[in-house]
């Protein structure tokens, strides 16, 4: 078996590897067989271009031993295709990445109802608040969400699926330490606390118009469907669908005021019969509910308090969903904030609430003591709490020991 140093070689040929790395495997069984073979060996390869076989020739592995350190100090994981965790849904792609770079928490992909949200960059308020609430409703309702790290269509529905307390991935077209765009640092480090970030770039690399497109088929193939937010018929998104329907995925699209560019795209593939129309989360998922019974369960609309509490931005000014009552327990003491899930249930996830309980009473808790003390796994404790502290209803004093001003009423 190959080593990860064969692999990453391989993975570093040529300024599109992808477009070779299977042609090249197909002929030496391994990688470790293409970096032992000599230049007569790839003039036997049909079709590989003349700067392909020199990258092929240079065999230091100098550059190789530095992409491990950098990931070794990252804390980024890296995944063959060989290796038993490499998604099966993308691996029968054309053109599969041969490595993929990740950090966080990567799920059993093909175990998974994942949903892709795709979408413009310049989107319109109607575009982020689609994109937002179809995020939020999809993990809701039991869906995983995956998309890329763009500002616009692709920050919001990760935003969405991250305050309905669900799993998500976010697909780069850079390097994982290399923050694109650069205020999108807070939504890395959610997305790697509640999921995972992925790419098949090395860190280091930068963000480049080319890496996109080519990234885009990674997107739709770790995902069961793929949905058009906002989009005009040239752009990125719609490449996004076309690899979906090229690779057998569904293809779901939000219509849009006729009159508006970026509705083009959606509205073309509806009126193309390429994509079903949708309305909200539910008419993608009825789709995969006889594929995940144990894990898709349609549920009603939020109520709006509830939903504009979750979907609301740290930027925005709140609309306060529980009003603070002073406790009358000594002076000095915080306010404790009231929260009657009798008349608000869908204020907090379940795993939020389990957390809440355990921190009620002035009890200051470490991660480990919650997951003991609630039974819920680490990673779902991690993801609420990351949550609950984003909402500044949880904080983490000394000793990364949490507690909680909420009170709940049940």
């Amino acid at each position: 078996m190959s080593t990860v140093r064969h692999w990453l070689w391989l993975s570093t040929r040529g300024k599109n590897p992808e477009r070779y790395a299977a042609r090249i495997l197909a002929h030496f069984g391994t990688p470790e067989g293409a970096y032992h073979a000599d230049r007569e060996a790839y003039d036997r390869i049909e079709g590989l271009p003349e700067k392909v076989k020199q990258t092929l020739l240079d065999k230091n592995l100098a550059e190789i031993d530095k992409i491990l350190q950098d990931c070794q100090r990252l804390g980024i994981r890296i995944l063959t295709i060989q290796d038993a965790e490499y998604p099966e849904r993308l691996r029968q792609i054309q053109d599969p990445p041969c490595v993929l770079y990740v950090k966080g928490r990567l799920p059993s992909l093909d175990d998974e109802a994942a949903v892709a949200i795709v979408g413009a960059r310049n989107a319109s308020p109607y575009g982020i608040m689609a994109a937002r609430k179809l995020g939020l409703d999809l993990a809701r309702q039991g869906a995983l969400v995956v998309s890329g790290s763009a500002r616009g269509v692709d920050s919001a529905a990760l935003e969405g699926a991250l305050k309905g307390g669900g799993q998500v991935i976010s697909v780069l077209g850079n390097g994982i330490d290399v923050i694109y765009p650069a205020g999108n640092q807070a939504l890395y480090e959610d997305v790697a606390a509640q999921g995972a970030l992925i790419s098949e770039y090395p860190p280091g690399t930068e963000p480049k118009g080319s890496h996109f497109p080519v990234r885009n088929r990674i997107l739709a193939g770790l995902s069961l469907g793929v949905v058009v937010v906002e989009g005009t018929e040239t752009s990125g998104s719609l490449i996004t669908a076309r690899w979906a329907l090229e690779e057998n995925r569904d293809v779901f699209a939000v219509p849009g005021n006729i009159d508006a560019p970026l509705s083009r795209g959606p509205n073309g593939l509806i009126r193309k019969n390429e994509a079903k129309l949708i309305l909200d989360a539910w008419d993608i998922l009825e789709e995969y509910e006889f594929l995940y019974p144990a894990k898709l369960h349609p549920k009603g609309e939020l109520p709006q308090q509830a939903q504009e509490a979750r979907l609301r931005q740290p930027e925005e000014s709140p609309k306060p969903a529980v009003k603070p009552e002073q406790e009358p327990k000594g002076e000095g003491e915080e306010p404790k904030l009231i929260v009657d899930l009798r008349k608000d249930p869908e204020a907090f996830t379940d795993d939020e609430a389990a957390l809440i309980r355990a921190l009620q009473g002035g009890e200051t808790r470490t991660a480990d003591d919650l997951v003991e003390g609630t039974g819920i796994p680490a990673r779902r404790v991690m993801s609420a709490l990351t949550m609950l502290q984003v909402r500044q209803l949880v904080s983490q004093g000394p000793g990364k020991r949490f507690s909680t001003p909420v009170q709940l009423k049940e």
